[in-house]
């Protein structure tokens, strides 16, 4: 289940603990699926004051991803 978050880019940000999956919705419609997160960098992501920033830094091209929608 994805979180509202406040942020420009991002209108949502879910992550599930047994699987180490955090999916991102955009708000363009856009949804994204992330493999192999740890815990603390889906802890720092909601805890970041630009969760787009946090993204495109720690999480973007450091991560195996695809576009779910």
């Amino acid at each position: 289940m994805r979180k509202e978050v406040q942020s420009s880019k991002i209108a949502s940000i879910g992550y599930d603990n047994n699987s180490h999956a955090l999916e991102i919705e955009f708000h363009t419609g856009s949804i994204y699926l992330y493999a192999d997160i740890p815990q603390d960098i889906y802890t720092q992501l909601m805890e970041s004051h630009s969760h787009g920033r946090f993204n495109a830094k720690y999480i973007k091209d450091n991560y195996f991803f695809r576009k779910m929608r």
